[in-house]
């Protein structure tokens, strides 16, 4: 009886190991890559076919270590009646290829690691053949893409990097989309928006005259300038003071990125006036009147142009 019970209890405990192994066996299973956990999500399946399209499928099914930031079905869709796409065969590949490396880092980022700046991806636009565009994160109430787009799931784990959603398609950003996505230039877009201005938008959202070259001051700049003018608030700024400062901050027809920059380097303007760039002791301009600002950050890279940060606002 005692053998009987001793040849029953082993058998039960090989059965209970054989299903750890089966259970330990599925759990081990080879992790699925970028791509094919696109091609397995059911909300991902408009990505998916985009990628395809793309010809992407093989860099992100390849071994490697990306972040892609995926757009939901319903985020395809809005992008497709917002561009007057009658269908995602409607988009032209080659601009398809670029949108949708515009959601992808070459390196992986996860949740915990993002922060609130500026970051490369791996798409190029009009402005630039060699410089890739830059995405503005903001972790201020969640987590903001080019102010366009919402982190909506974090940290789905591939074998060549992470996926995190998104519910809007990030488009490739002009040098509006990254005055307005950036908090800190808050009073440069009120500014350039102004009924007494002309349409700025306009001429720098598009490609006419690009690409542009903006030097672009900070909400703490134009706090200083009113200071120095002896003016209440923005909306003092007179007309013509205002409208030939804004053009003296941009250059035509030129992608400057910093490693252009030379010392001394005369700088001629969109408003017609020059200013004087230095390098010693870190980037500066002066501008027409001797006034010095420094260059606090560089290459912000849009579609159309490159920013640049000034702490003071120059003046012709």
């Amino acid at each position: 009886m005692k053998n009987l019970f001793k040849t029953f209890a082993f058998a039960l405990l090989m059965g209970f190991l054989f299903i750890a192994c089966e259970d330990s066996s599925e759990q081990m299973e080879t992790p699925k890559s970028i791509y094919e956990l696109a091609s397995m999500d059911s909300d991902l399946s408009s990505l998916k076919a985009a990628i395809d399209k793309a010809g992407l499928a093989g860099t992100l099914n390849a071994s490697g270590s990306f972040t892609v930031f995926a757009p939901s079905n319903a985020a395809f869709a809005q992008f497709l009646t917002d561009n007057g796409f009658a269908s995602l065969n409607a988009v032209p590949d080659s601009a398809l290829k670029e949108i949708l490396l515009n959601h992808v880092l070459s390196s992986k980022v996860m949740a915990a690691q993002v922060t609130t700046g500026y970051v490369s991806t791996m798409a190029k636009g009009g402005a630039s053949a060699s410089r890739n565009l830059s995405m503005y994160i903001n972790t201020a109430g969640g987590v903001k893409i080019n102010g366009i787009s919402t982190v909506t799931n974090t940290d789905i784990g591939a074998s060549n990097g992470v996926i995190h959603k998104v519910d809007k398609v990030i488009g490739l950003p002009t040098v509006v989309t990254h005055a307005l996505a950036n908090p800190n230039f808050s009073t440069l877009v009120s500014a350039l928006t102004r009924s007494d201005m002309p349409n700025f938008a306009g001429i720098l959202s598009g490609t006419t005259s690009s690409p542009f070259t903006v030097f672009a001051p900070t909400n703490a700049a134009f706090a200083s300038l009113l200071t120095e003018l002896s003016l209440p608030n923005p909306a003092a700024i007179p007309t013509a003071t205002l409208e030939n400062a804004l053009k003296y901050h941009v250059v035509t027809g030129a992608n400057v990125a910093s490693t252009d920059i030379m010392h001394n380097m005369n700088v001629t303007t969109f408003q017609g006036g020059t200013f004087t760039i230095t390098t010693t002791g870190g980037v500066k301009i002066t501008d027409a009147n001797s006034r010095i600002a420094n260059v606090v950050a560089t290459d912000v890279q849009c579609s159309n142009g490159i920013i640049h940060v000034l702490d003071k606002v120059i003046l012709p």
